[in-house]
């Protein structure tokens, strides 16, 4: 049973989230090591903005290691995707009821979500609205704008 904590990812985010933590950990890390180094070198450290911009450097970095680990440990991958109702991992196909525009949508985790490429995460307003719903049925999505209507044309 996922927990809140469930970070959604199909294979190729994990693949990329799996690269960032990587590059992180090998490349990043050691470089601003580097640079720490480096500015502790020039001296007096309490104004040294070379050293202050590399421990704040260190910070975010040490930070996102973190959440990427966390990230990786509480993981989810989407596979195995069935098309009877919608679900995450699915591409769903649109047709707004009171417009004559369709649009298509891949429902994919939060971190992964990328609207300019038509990916949109499971917890925005439209995929809430869609998920577990069947083809044809018409869903009601709620938004800061106001409620409208969306009928699914397609599950993929």
């Amino acid at each position: 049973m996922p927990n809140k904590n469930t970070v959604y990812l199909t294979e190729e985010g994990l693949k990329e989230l799996q690269s960032e933590l990587d590059n992180l950990i090998n490349v990043k890390r050691p470089a601003n090591i580097e640079a720490i180094k480096e500015a502790r070198s020039f001296g007096d450290l309490s104004e040294n903005s070379e050293y202050d911009a590399a421990r704040n450097e260190q910070a975010q970095i040490e930070s996102r290691i973190k959440e990427v680990e966390k990230m990786l440990e509480n993981v989810s991958i989407i596979k195995d995707i069935a098309t009877d109702k919608v679900s995450i991992g699915n591409t769903v196909k649109v047709k707004y009821v009171d417009e004559d525009d369709e649009d298509e949508y891949k429902i994919v985790g939060s971190q992964e979500a990328d609207p300019f490429e038509g990916k949109i995460s499971n917890e925005s307003p439209i995929a809430a609205a869609l998920l577990n719903h069947k083809l044809g049925d018409t869903v009601t999505v709620e938004s800061p704008n106001g409620s409208y209507d969306i009928e699914i044309t397609a599950i993929s």
